[in-house]
């Protein structure tokens, strides 16, 4: 039966993200979502010498309303003070050493030297690279072109039926507590729980201690080719 799983755009998803993407047969982007702030849409941590410290997009003020497709990235500053500068230089000053860094700069630099106007097309770019650098193949599916009814798990399971899925794949946070499981049973739609946990592996600055629940590219630019089989080798399956 084909499982699908879902989840707003994600700017540098982490590795839990990147998880239910590759356990679920089709993998909704929820881009038609309202934008919240102080979320991972537009920010994500990678690590320092002194720990964890985020990145962020910066975003043009706009309404309260605005969905995640109606965010326009705020391109005002100029110079080292620009984002993709700043963020460039931290990337380089502090993962230019490490053993991969190389392999997937050419890339990267692609990310930060080119204009980007919209939020949704730069985490959709981020998430293709994470796709092709760790080798998921699932296909994704943009909520926006589904034309999605409802609230919730209403919503949820409008999803499932138009992409032709019988299971839900769902994270275990909040949406344990929303998920109406009578009316998935009622619609004959299956629920299954996503159970992640986070592996180690070899970081820069030991010194520190590990550092879980960063940007993807700390693994791929600390263990490169590696990533794959640290990633979901430790990983345990999703329970029904």
């Amino acid at each position: 039966m084909t499982v699908v799983a879902a989840h707003q755009p994600h700017y540098m998803p982490w590795l839990g993200y990147l998880d239910k993407l590759a356990k679920a047969d089709v993998f909704v982007v929820m881009d038609d979502l309202q934008y919240e702030t102080q979320n991972y849409q537009n920010r994500q941590r990678v690590k320092i010498n002194s720990g964890a410290t985020w990145l962020t997009v910066p975003l043009k003020r706009g309404a309260q309303t605005d969905t995640i497709l109606d965010k326009r990235i705020d391109n005002g500053a100029a110079g080292r003070h620009h984002w993709q500068h700043r963020t460039l230089r931290t990337l380089e000053i502090h993962y230019g050493r490490t053993p991969f860094f190389k392999q997937y700069g050419e890339e990267l630099r692609d990310v930060y030297t080119r204009r980007w106007d919209r939020l949704i097309d730069l985490d959709l770019h981020m998430l293709e690279l994470a796709r092709n650098w760790l080798g998921i193949t699932r296909p994704i599916v943009r909520a926006s072109t589904l034309g999605l009814s409802g609230q919730k798990s209403d919503r949820i399971i409008d999803m499932c039926k138009k992409v032709g899925a019988k299971i839900y794949l769902s994270g275990q946070g909040g949406s344990t507590d929303y998920l109406d499981q009578s009316a998935f049973q009622k619609a004959g739609i299956g629920l299954m729980w996503q159970r992640f946990r986070h592996p180690t592996y070899p970081q820069r600055y030991s010194n520190v201690g590990f550092v879980s629940h960063l940007a993807f590219i700390d693994l791929l630019f600390n263990c490169g080719p590696e990533s794959r089989e640290i990633l979901w080798s430790r990983t345990e399956e999703v329970s029904r």
